[in-house]
């Protein structure tokens, strides 16, 4: 039996045992969802994480900690102990440079751990967002020059890309479709036969590079969509018309339509910083991408639009940005999760620290943020907050801000003004008051 056979029969029999490297957003849900059926090793250069999970405690809102069965889950951070695995999975981080391009040193150390402990008969999946190319031109060689084996003959090789959405409810690993491509079909074939019955149904594609293309498409049409409709709020917000309740009836059209709705700018690892590397990618043939860098234009500017709403409606009240106080409501770049990253709170507390603003914070859900002038805290007490503020800006439409009596009280005081960022006070009795102003 060769070495492809082989690990389909461990595929069919159970016994496979599966590595995931990087246990995050992604990698932790994926290996509990493999853990189910298969014994999964999980590594994690953090010990503190590690030591959590090794205590049966997650520390993803997306996983329960009952959810993690150590007895099929070995949590580690040495990556010493995957040697023994048949399948590792790189699920690590893919961030930008400061000038936005690529940043691949998490899939290049991944590649380089992996490379050294490589076996011929192994075979390594990528699920980082990534642009297209990087699985074969870029993870391939590190993995040959480390192990000295060559693909194809020696081991196997296909991206996959993530399909993960923090805190949604109704869509998880399992029930999500889930995109395979291998650097041949007969690896696009093994990897859609591991991932059988882990995830929703299994869509093959031609090769790596395609797959790759899969999740660029995917985000770059959210990002560009959001765009747009930014765009369209900077506009109406000069011709005094409710982008919202143009929105809302716009998407009564049942066909030609789908609805995305503005906002302080955008978040989470994939739709702030995929079409960057699909981007950088296009100038190595030669094409200028200029819609896909326009709408990341577009967006960048939402948080400095924000800013400009609120230095309109301190105005009202005969203040200024510098001597007001200012609360921000939400961290988490979307409703009811904690994850900050790359929200767009990030970009507008740095701007408040510019410009010498007096502010706090508060978000139910995420208890602090990293700016590059360091961590900023949530307050524990809304009511004192809102009390405390001269103006209020909404950037994430947690529940616990919707219909919120203290938050509506605000609207009845007239020396206190709401920038509402995510139209989460939508009651049509308040779009009159001076002193509240939509995106």
């Amino acid at each position: 039996m060769g070495w492809k056979e082989n690990l389909i029969s461990k595929i069919n029999n159970r016994s496979a045992v599966i590595g995931i490297v990087g246990m995050g957003y992604v990698g932790l849900p994926l290996a509990v969802a493999f853990s189910k059926k298969f014994n999964v090793i999980g590594y994690n250069k953090s010990e503190d994480k590690t030591e959590l999970l090794k205590k049966g405690k997650s520390y993803i809102e997306d996983v329960e900690d009952g959810e993690i069965n150590l007895s099929k889950l070995y949590p580690t951070n040495d990556y010493n102990d995957l040697k023994d695995c048949d399948f590792i999975i790189i699920a690590v981080p893919t961030p930008l440079r400061e000038d936005k391009s690529p940043d691949l040193s998490y899939i290049k150390l991944a590649g380089e751990e992996i490379g050294e402990i490589l076996k011929k008969g192994m075979f390594v999946i990528l699920k980082s967002t990534t642009y297209p190319g990087t699985t074969e031109d870029f993870l391939c060689p590190i993995l040959e020059k480390k192990s000295n084996l060559k693909v194809i003959e020696d081991y196997g090789i296909a991206y996959s890309p993530e399909r993960v959405d923090p805190g949604n409810k109704v869509f998880k690993i399992e029930n999500t479709p889930n995109v395979v491509g291998g650097l041949t079909s007969e690896f696009t074939e093994i990897c859609a036969k591991l991932f059988e019955g882990i995830t929703g149904e299994i869509v093959r594609v031609k090769d790596c590079k395609t797959a790759e293309a899969v999740k660029m498409i995917e985000n770059i049409y959210r990002n560009v969509n959001i765009a747009l409709v930014n765009e369209l709020a900077l506009i109406f917000d000069k011709m005094d018309i409710d982008i919202w309740e143009s929105i809302d009836a716009a998407k009564t059209k049942p066909y030609g339509f789908t609805p995305f709705y503005p906002g302080p700018g955008v978040g989470g690892h994939c739709i702030p910083l995929d079409p960057y590397y699909l981007s950088h990618q296009a100038k190595h043939f030669g094409i200028i991408p200029r819609f896909i860098e326009t709408a990341g234009e577009i967006n960048d500017f939402m948080p400095i639009h924000t800013l400009n709403l609120t230095k309109r409606g301190l105005k009202r009240l005969g203040k200024n940005l510098r001597n007001s106080k200012i609360l921000i409501l939400g961290l988490a770049y979307k409703a009811n999760i904690s994850d900050t990253r790359e929200s767009p709170a990030i970009n507008i507390i740095e701007e408040l620290v510019e410009n010498g603003a007096n502010f706090k914070t508060y978000d139910p859900m995420a208890d602090s943020i990293k700016t590059r002038f360091g961590y900023y805290h949530s307050g524990t007490d809304l009511k004192e907050n809102l009390i405390w503020a001269d103006c209020i800006i909404i950037l994430t439409d947690h529940d616990e801000f919707k219909n919120n009596k203290e938050l509506l009280n605000v609207l009845n005081n007239q020396d206190k003004v709401i920038i509402d960022t995510r139209n989460t006070i939508n009651d049509s009795d308040f779009v009159d008051y001076l002193n509240y102003i939509k995106l």
